[in-house]
């Protein structure tokens, strides 16, 4: 989903990936007991389309820059973010408020 942000100027473009993109998965243990405990991600149906759409939009920029919450399930959404849209080299910043002034 693109997010009209006026103030970025042109050359910006803003998508959500509507929280977590990846989990755990519910109906088996979450890691791997035979690989040091590796964890067992999947994606869910619903994330499917939005991973698909990201990637679209990654393979035309010049620069990924995720911005989430600062806190471990912002870190946590941005790492499966640069994980699952195979980012080589993605900026990060982190968000404290976004308030309309």
């Amino acid at each position: 989903m693109l997010i009209p942000l006026g103030f970025l100027g042109q050359g910006y473009k803003v998508l959500s990936s509507f929280g977590h993109i990846r989990d755990l998965p519910e109906d088996e243990l979450g890691v791997d007991i035979e690989k040091d405990f590796k964890p067992k991600y999947i994606v869910p149906p619903k994330s499917k389309k939005v991973i698909r759409a990201l990637k679209s939009e990654v393979q035309k920029a010049k620069t990924t820059i995720l911005a989430t919450d600062e806190d471990r399930e912002g870190e946590a959404i941005a790492w499966h973010l640069s994980q699952a849209l195979d980012l080589k080299k993605p900026e990060r910043i982190v968000f404290h408020e976004i308030t309309k002034s």
